[in-house]
């Protein structure tokens, strides 16, 4: 064996030896975090409202109706895909939802997500509102 073949040798030997006594924890990834947006407004008489927001990660999607000026009110809530041509469209919907309702699914892929607020017809007055929007 040549002095350098030796040489390269003993350095490869400690760099294996030095390198196999690591007392290092394997890592894992990051547990993706959730993002709340929320919205308010004011939902009219036959009137209904768009918020759409973007999914960075797949996981569970949940839109909230936190608060209605009348308790008491019936309203429509729903998730959905947003297109390019800015129309929602519904996948998950609650035509019968107050105050406190959520309405959930699972985003299987990343991109242009709605939840829609609307009158089902049984307003009898605005009513303000504000929604939580839960996602990846």
């Amino acid at each position: 064996m040549t002095r350098s073949t030796c040489i390269s040798s003993v350095l490869l030997a400690t760099a294996l030896v030095c390198g196999c006594g690591s007392s290092s924890t394997p890592t894992t990834p990051d547990a993706p975090v959730s993002v709340t947006d929320t919205s308010t407004g004011t939902l009219t008489i036959n009137g209904a409202t768009t918020f759409p927001f973007a999914v960075q990660q797949t996981g569970a999607v949940s839109v909230t109706l936190t608060t209605l000026s009348d308790a008491m009110a019936t309203v429509g809530l729903s998730l959905g895909t947003y297109n390019v041509a800015g129309a929602c469209q519904i996948i998950i919907a609650n035509d019968n939802a107050t105050q406190g309702n959520t309405v959930s699914g699972t985003a299987t892929s990343t991109g242009n997500f709605c939840a829609r607020l609307y009158d089902v017809g049984k307003l009898t007055a605005p009513v303000d509102y504000q929604i939580s929007v839960t996602h990846y």
